[in-house]
C-alpha cells in the first residue's frame, strides 16, 4: 500500500509539471503552480491522516483511501477523446475529456487521500507488527522509495508505447485495483473495516 500512497505520490509529483505542459499546453510556471495542488496537500495533511487512523482505525482509513484513489484514477485515466457520429442531419462531433480545472480538482482529492494513506499505513504497521515495527517500517519505506523511483520510468515507457499521456494514471489505477482486491481478501473478509471505530485503549493502572 505504501508503494502506492508514497511511491505514487513521489512519481506523480515528478511527472505532473510536464504532464500539464504536454496535455494542456500550459507554461512551466502555470504548470508548476497547478501541480502544487497535488504535492502540497499530499505532504502537509499526513497529521490529519494520523488523527483519522487513531480515531477510526488504520484498516478503515486505508480501505477508504484506496477506494477514493480508485475513483479518482479511473476518471484521470480517461484520455482526451473526440467522437464523430453520423446523424440524420449530418456528422456531429463532440469531445470527452477533463478540462484543466476538473483535472486539478481530482488531483487535489487524490493528493489529500494519499496524505491520509501515508499516515494510516504506519499506524497499520504498529497495529499488526508491533514486535517487529522497525524491520517492517524499513521494508515498507523501501517499497515506497522504489515506487517513487520506478514509476516515472514506467510512465515514460507507457507514453512511448501507447502515445497516451494518461496511461500513467491507467497504470496506477490497475495497481490500486489489485491492492483493493488484496486488502479485501486479507483484511475486510477477516474483520469488517468499513466504518469501524478503533477500539479505545485502556490506560494501565
Amino acid at each position: 500500500f505504501y508503494s502506492i500512497v508514497f511511491g505514487g505520490y513521489v512519481g506523480l509529483s515528478l511527472w505532473m509539471v510536464q504532464y500539464y505542459v504536454g496535455e494542456y499546453g500550459l507554461e512551466i510556471r502555470s504548470a508548476a503552480l497547478l501541480a502544487a495542488g497535488f504535492s502540497l496537500p499530499g505532504g502537509v495533511l499526513r497529521a490529519v491522516g494520523g488523527w483519522l487512523s487513531d480515531r477510526f482505525g488504520a484498516h478503515a482509513v486505508t480501505w477508504w483511501v484506496l477506494w477514493v484513489s480508485w475513483i479518482c484514477l479511473f476518471l484521470l485515466s480517461y484520455p482526451q477523446t473526440d467522437f464523430a457520429i453520423l446523424t440524420a442531419t449530418g456528422q456531429k462531433t463532440f469531445h470527452l475529456g477533463l478540462n484543466v480545472w476538473m483535472f486539478t480538482a481530482l488531483l487535489f482529492v487524490l493528493g489529500v487521500a494519499w496524505a491520509f494513506g501515508k499516515a494510516s499505513v504506519f499506524k497499520y504497521i504498529s497495529d499488526e507488527y508491533g514486535a517487529n515495527i522497525g524491520v517492517i517500517s524499513g521494508v515498507v519505506g523501501l517499497a515506497g522509495g522504489l515506487g517513487g523511483f520506478v514509476l516515472p520510468i514506467l510512465f515514460g515507457m507507457l507514453v512511448d508505447l501507447t502515445g497516451i499521456r494518461s496511461s500513467a494514471f491507467m497504470l496506477l489505477y490497475g495497481v490500486v485495483w489489485v491492492s483493493l482486491i488484496w486488502m479485501y481478501f486479507t483484511d475486510v473478509r477477516r474483520a469488517p473495516v468499513v466504518g469501524d471505530v478503533a477500539p479505545a485503549q485502556v490506560a494501565p493502572r
